[in-house]
């Protein structure tokens, strides 16, 4: 049984205040990297990106971080963006959902060998069931779940829910 947890309006008010919160975070800064972790996270990275040059003078790039969710050591991490482009920037990887952190910290641990400015993270909704030493900095939604119950976030046109199953 599915159980709506975000509408597709509520959702889109997260989405808005996470743009203006990654914002009010960097506003001193001239240009913002985002790196959707690719599917889900990569869309909802698009989505941010579009609201941030809307509502900001920030440069914003977006790039895809491609890494293998079920097996991140079988395959190398890539990013879109030529590591020389990342000098002294502030980097954003997103992804839509974190549960034991797994992808996200293997999306992380992609940028150390470069010498951003800032490293920072962003999800959907973070399940609070970390495994690896890693968090969110921006965070749409917490929820406290079982490790049996999942969470999917669907994202279309223009449209995106949050159910629990």
């Amino acid at each position: 049984m599915k159980t709506t947890v975000l509408t597709p309006e509520q959702v889109e008010q997260k989405v808005i205040r996470l743009a203006y919160q990654i914002y009010e975070n960097n506003n001193e800064e001239q240009e913002i990297v985002i790196a959707g972790i690719n599917g889900r996270g990569y869309i909802l990275a698009k989505w941010i990106s579009r609201i941030l040059r809307s509502i900001s003078p920030l440069q914003v790039s977006l790039g895809e971080l491609k890494i293998d969710k079920d097996n991140p050591l079988d395959q190398p991490v890539s990013f879109s963006i030529p590591q020389e482009e990342l000098k002294g920037k502030v980097v954003l990887v997103v992804d839509d959902v974190v549960n034991s952190g797994k992808t996200l910290i293997h999306g992380v641990k992609h940028f150390l060998a470069f010498p951003t400015r800032k490293l920072r993270t962003m999800v959907m909704v973070d399940r609070r069931h970390n495994t690896y030493p890693v968090r969110a900095d921006y965070v749409g939604i917490s929820l406290s779940t079982s490790l049996r119950e999942h969470v999917t976030v669907e994202l279309g046109k223009g449209k995106a829910t949050v159910y629990l199953q």
